[in-house]
């Protein structure tokens, strides 16, 4: 049954994946009218927030957009950065989302960011420690246990991260909209953009609370 599970996990995530794929080539072909550039969005939502410690930079690849807390930067891909469509704007939005929500210490945000240092040291070894668990399940349950202790904490990582991308969304749309930076139909091309990035964090979500639940049925039937 897990098996199953993980199939149809598997296949919703490669649905969700190429739909949202397909959102993103329709909307970057939607110019935007204002001819702003991705990163001028950015610079701009930043400005209207006051946010004035924080820098918009071009980071190489595809879908590496993201916003770092350390240094507090909104690293936009190459192409979101340059672009000036729909797409783009959604991204460069939603990114300076997560600086709104630092900025103003959002709560949701601040939870996950303490979970970050623990699960950059856990999870280059919490794969390895299950497998050995369910090896010595018999002779040594506890190393199963600690496995399911350290993969839990990724779970309530993947949970916690749902509504910081959600709000994250959601402070952007209404920042497009109140300001008035896209026409009608940029800015319902950039909620439905958004709509099915957040839904690839709830897949994710989906799947790694049945990794966890099938870790913890082999621990309850261990005898």
């Amino acid at each position: 049954m897990y098996l199953l599970l993980a199939g149809l996990i598997m296949l919703l995530s490669w649905l969700v994946s190429n739909r949202l794929k397909n959102k993103f080539e329709l909307y970057s072909k939607l110019q935007l009218q204002n001819g702003m550039s991705g990163a001028e969005i950015a610079e701009k939502m930043l400005a209207d927030h006051g946010i004035t410690d924080v820098k918009v930079i071009s980071t190489p690849g595809q879908l590496t957009d993201h916003y770092n807390p350390m240094d507090k930067t909104v690293n936009l891909s190459e192409a979101v950065y340059n672009q000036r469509n729909a797409a783009a704007a959604a991204v460069a939005a939603h990114e300076c989302g997560h600086a709104v929500q630092h900025a103003t210490a959002y709560s949701w945000l601040e939870m996950r960011s303490k979970l970050v240092p623990i699960l950059s040291v856990t999870s280059n070894y919490v794969q390895w420690i299950l497998i050995g668990g369910i090896l010595l399940i018999k002779t040594f349950p506890a190393l199963l246990l600690m496995g399911i202790i350290i993969f839990a904490a990724t779970t309530v990582f993947s949970i916690i991260t749902l509504p910081v991308e959600y709000d994250a969304s959601n402070r952007a749309l209404a920042w497009l909209e109140n300001k008035n930076m896209l026409t009608n139909e940029e800015q319902a091309g950039a909620k439905d953009a958004l709509k099915w990035a957040a839904r690839t964090y709830v897949v994710a979500a989906i799947g790694s609370i049945a990794t966890l639940l099938y870790y913890v049925m082999i621990y309850m039937n261990r005898r």
